[in-house]
């Protein structure tokens, strides 16, 4: 197995079917090759990008093939070894496999999706930057990913592996987020910046920490979920030392937490990181209570603590995986009360044209009058509360 290599141009002829064959072998038996399999960079080296090759490791239904086909360029199919692993390859409608390989629906727009549906050109000083709200900022360092969601509510930028945030562009947000000292929190987003070469993410972070008012740095990632092996002792020594640091991860499904991923959550969360939960509601993926309770309480045992449940974003091509508001809705009513309070993400909408979030819950407050507040539960008793004069 040591030749296994699969560069940027497809090779041809006996090359490539034996490449197919070893990788083929290593996804259905890791164990034969644990160097190989724990080794982050092979497993970006090795993702499936091409419609040959996928062809050879699981049988695609038409819609499948005609979505990869048309899925050139930005947001290409990108799927590294380990997450391949974990789809149903009888099953086209397994969720893992729904969210990482195209399909042909993600080719029909609707008149209401949007290019940039969270509106965050539109709030963007300087390039690389979104500031919405008063206290934050956003800052985008990259456009790749570990693996591609179909969802992607960026999919206007992300997907085309250009390098890093170069040194002048991120130069100009600095200086405009020292500028700014009602900017307390920056979160660092992308693409996934833990693609990066730990000593580029460290020098963005030790940077934005030398800014006296930044009280807190965010990273938004989902590379714990689809490339768990990336989190190991060099990354987490190196963010250890800009604490306080948070990392807002990005989970869909039960399926997706694996021992592999508890052990990246469990020595992120040995180095006094908090974790929390993002999640996208999708149809098809996620969109029934009994699936979202098992996945917050599969979080909560690997010591990650749910914060949001996105509405999913109105970007292109997305109308197959959103649902009606109503399902978050019956999602929330099913959680609250049914479950311990931990495991209740908060339910947001992200305003179509940069509005920022805005949570979405069950009517608990029945009326309000002076002096008293008529109130039910989850079990839908209603209860008075005397308030104090």
């Amino acid at each position: 197995m040591e030749g296994l290599s699969i560069s940027s141009e497809p090779p041809s002829g006996n090359l490539a079917r034996k490449i197919k064959s070893e990788l083929a072998e290593i996804i259905e038996d890791p164990s034969r090759c644990p160097e190989l399999w724990n080794d982050w960079r092979w497993q970006l080296k090795n993702r499936i990008t091409t419609l040959d090759l996928i062809r050879e490791l699981i049988p695609l239904t038409r819609r499948e093939e005609e979505g990869i086909k048309r899925a050139k360029g930005r947001l290409k199919m990108g799927i590294t070894p380990y997450f391949f692993s974990l789809i149903d390859r009888q099953d086209p409608k397994c969720p893992v496999r729904k969210q990482a390989i195209p399909r042909l629906e993600e080719f029909g727009v609707s008149s209401c999706e949007m290019v940039d549906p969270c509106g965050e050109d539109s709030h963007s000083p300087v390039p690389g930057l979104v500031h919405r709200y008063p206290d934050r900022v956003l800052l985008i360092v990259t456009d790749s990913c570990a693996m591609y969601c179909r969802y992607c509510t960026r999919k206007r930028m992300v997907g085309e592996e250009h390098p890093p945030m170069s040194t002048e562009q991120f130069e100009n947000a600095y200086k405009y987020i020292k500028s700014k000292k009602s900017i307390r929190d920056v979160l660092i987003s992308g693409g996934d910046p833990l693609m990066m070469k730990t000593e580029v993410l460290e020098h963005y972070i030790s940077r934005l920490r030398s800014i006296s008012h930044i009280e807190i740095i965010r990273i938004g990632t989902r590379v714990p979920v689809t490339l768990p092996m990336r989190v190991n002792t060099e990354l987490v020594e190196m963010l250890r030392k800009y604490h306080p640091l948070y990392l807002s991860i990005h989970f869909s499904h039960p399926r997706e937490i694996t021992p592999d991923v508890a052990r990246s959550c469990a020595m992120l969360a040995d180095a006094g990181i908090p974790l929390g939960s993002q999640t996208v509601l999708l149809r098809g993926v996620n969109d029934r209570p009994v699936v979202m309770k098992k996945l917050m309480h599969e979080l909560l045992k690997i010591r990650v603590r749910p914060y949001y449940l996105y509405q999913c974003d109105m970007a292109m091509g997305t109308g197959h995986f959103r649902t009606p508001v109503s399902v978050g809705m019956n999602i929330m009513e099913e959680l609250r009360g049914h479950t311990t309070g931990y495991a209740v993400p908060t339910f947001v909408v992200d305003a179509p044209g940069g509005g920022g979030k805005i949570p979405i819950t069950p009517t608990y407050l029945v009326s309000q009058a002076k002096g008293k507040a008529t109130l039910r539960n989850y079990e839908f008793k209603i209860f008075n509360y005397t308030e104090p004069e």
